[in-house]
């Protein structure tokens, strides 16, 4: 298969599908080997670019889109007429952080956090594609967990959750580069009161219960 062929069977793919297309999937579809994909890809992206396309594919984790370039968002409300999307309340941009930050993670573990239910807020959260199902703990009752999706990682410009900016441990709030604590990457426990130790241990142990427990697909 000449390259040609590889970069049309690339495109055509990814934009048949209108979702997010695991690597291995992808190559399997193409009959193209997986070391060879990204670089396709990036010469697809290079091609976009060079002559103004309004599209581009994206990498979200392990996946790749094909979408719209974020200038061309107008026009496309225009024609599609679509309606601005709600945004998240404080209390689903909270719960949505907790299962970011800790995912998987059950609807129990979020209201722990919280300290209120949250049930809706994690329903909504599902509707809005940014959280889905991952399995269930394999405890009595058997309680549905979650994790972020590509929806997730695209609406926040992130290829991977690895991304995610390190948060403040206090305030809970992301911290920007020039915040960095000097001893971020070298904490220093005994700088640490034995108040803070005992506010921050019933969230370490309840993430150690969780992680303990494992996951039943």
């Amino acid at each position: 298969m000449e390259i040609k062929e590889k970069l049309g069977a690339v495109e055509a793919i990814l934009f048949a599908s209108g979702e997010p297309v695991e690597l291995y999937r992808l190559s399997q579809a193409s009959g193209i080997d997986v070391g060879t994909l990204p670089q396709l890809i990036r010469l697809l992206n290079e091609r976009y670019e060079d002559h103004g396309s309004g599209l581009c594919i994206k990498k979200l984790d392990s996946s790749y889109q094909m979408c719209t370039r974020e200038e061309f968002a107008d026009n496309i409300r225009a024609v599609l007429e679509t309606k601005r999307n709600t945004p998240l309340s404080n209390a689903g941009m909270e719960a949505l952080t907790i299962i970011a930050y800790n995912q998987p993670v059950s609807k129990s573990f979020v209201e722990n956090v919280r300290g209120v239910d949250s049930s809706s807020v994690v329903n909504n959260l599902v509707e809005k594609g940014l959280v889905e199902e991952a399995g269930r703990l394999d405890v009595p009752g058997k309680p549905i967990v979650y994790r972020t999706t590509p929806v997730f990682l695209r609406t926040f410009g992130l290829s991977s959750i690895d991304e995610l900016p390190p948060i403040d441990m206090k305030t809970g709030d992301p911290l920007l580069d020039d915040q960095l604590p000097l001893e971020f990457n070298e904490p220093e426990p005994e700088e640490t009161s034995d108040e803070e130790n005992t506010a921050a241990a019933p969230a370490e142990n309840t993430e150690e219960e969780e992680e303990s427990v494992g996951l039943t697909e």
